[in-house]
């Protein structure tokens, strides 16, 4: 049986033929100039979805790595500037421990208020710190208010409560800042359970400590007074404690006799007078409430400032001092614990990097294992392709010459 092909079939087939070898080898070399077996999805559909789901997930890894990039700018700009209102607070601690000289006059006072007063505007710029994006650091949500204007008590708080935060982890959201009002409004009085204070109209030389809770548990969070009384020949000083927020004081010390420096306790608390109270003299017992370091250094300012050149001035500095020592050392406390938190945060931050480049690597294993090309086998096709269109051209060459007038003489 013979078999027939026309001229135009012939070439047709040739050129067909010749046109896949040249695709096939074209894709060859593709597949080698980016060193990835997958062209188009078609090539391998599951390994390509695959390839996708990892390449996503390894884009959000480099997106948290550059949020915590930021998120350490951030609270390393807040804990600069912690530092900063660190070194403030125990210089004026340190001021107030000068103010307590006995030989000072008021002149030195008033030379230690006026240095106060700069001690006070630099923590005031501290406390209103730019964050460097246009906005103030501890405003909280309200990044572009000044959190803190001076008011003659102290300061006005115009931030909110808000920290803002940023995701530096697939199932961790971090907080980048701190607000204004935990840092430098809420800083606990007295010995964080009560405060103590000398009434302003006292004569006598009596100052009363901070006391401490000697039982939580009895506590009643109530308001109390402690009078004095001195009578008889020869003069006995006595003391009696009223609760302001009680109908029945049973059980509360009266008419005890006072001996300066003796612990006074009741009701779980504990605290001691020294000095000489005078007759009609009173101290307060109040639970402790939240004030603002500024309104600290200010009442400070102005304690300094009153006379204390009597007997009696020289007691309200004293009972003065007490109360602002107490304060900024609880003040203090505050920032330091807010330093610690901020630097827990940056060491997770640390830790954080380390599992997100680790990750990385997995990642880019896990394509390298779905996209990447066997080299030393797709150049031994590519050649084997290529040697094989060569074949081809030279073949369809030969056929496509063949003619019954080449034989003809």
């Amino acid at each position: 049986m013979t078999i027939r092909f026309s001229t135009n079939a012939l070439f047709q087939s040739s050129t067909n033929q010749l046109n896949l070898l040249q695709s096939q080898m074209a894709r060859t070399q593709m597949q080698l100039s980016k060193n990835s077996r997958l062209l188009t999805a078609a090539d391998d559909p599951i390994a390509a979805a695959r390839a996708l789901e990892v390449t996503q997930s390894q884009a959000m890894n480099t997106q948290f790595g550059t949020n915590r990039s930021a998120a350490k700018t951030s609270l390393s700009l807040v804990e600069q500037t912690l530092q900063g209102v660190t070194g403030q607070i125990q210089d004026i601690q340190s001021l107030i421990v000068t103010a307590g000289n006995g030989i000072y006059n008021q002149s030195d006072r008033e030379a230690l208020a006026t240095e106060l007063e700069g001690r006070l505007a630099e923590m005031f710029g501290l406390a209103n710190t730019a964050d460097g994006t246009g906005g103030y650091l501890f405003s909280g949500y309200r990044s572009t208010v000044q959190p803190f204007q001076p008011t003659a008590d102290g300061s006005l708080y115009q931030g909110d409560q808000g920290q803002r935060s940023l995701q530096v982890g697939s199932s961790r959201k971090m907080a980048v800042s701190e607000n204004g009002s935990a840092i430098f409004e809420a800083i606990v009085t007295g010995n964080g359970h009560f405060q103590t204070q000398a009434s302003a109209a006292n004569a006598g030389s009596g100052v009363i400590s901070a006391g401490s809770a000697t039982d939580l548990g009895k506590l009643t969070g109530h308001d109390y007074v402690i009078s004095f009384s001195v009578g008889g020949t020869p003069a006995v000083t006595t003391y009696t404690v009223t609760d302001k927020m009680a109908t029945d004081d049973t059980g509360l010390p009266r008419n005890q006799p006072y001996v300066s420096g003796a612990a006074i306790a009741f009701d779980g608390l504990s605290f001691d007078i020294e000095g000489a109270p005078a007759d009609g003299d009173s101290f307060s017992v109040e639970p402790s409430a939240r004030q603002s370091v500024f309104t600290t250094v200010t009442d400070l300012i102005k304690t300094l400032r009153a006379p204390a050149d009597t007997p009696a001035g020289k007691t309200a500095l004293a009972n003065g001092l007490r109360v602002a020592s107490t304060n900024m050392k609880n003040a203090l406390d505050n920032v330091l614990t807010v330093q610690a938190s901020i630097g827990s945060r940056m060491k997770e931050i640390d830790y954080l990097d380390d599992d997100g480049a680790d990750l990385n690597v997995q990642y880019q294993s896990t394509l390298s294992g779905l996209q990447d090309l066997d080299m030393v086998k797709a150049i031994s096709l590519f050649t084997q392709q290529q040697q094989t269109l060569q074949a081809a051209q030279v073949s369809f060459k030969t056929m496509s010459g063949l003619s019954l007038f080449n034989y003809i003489g």
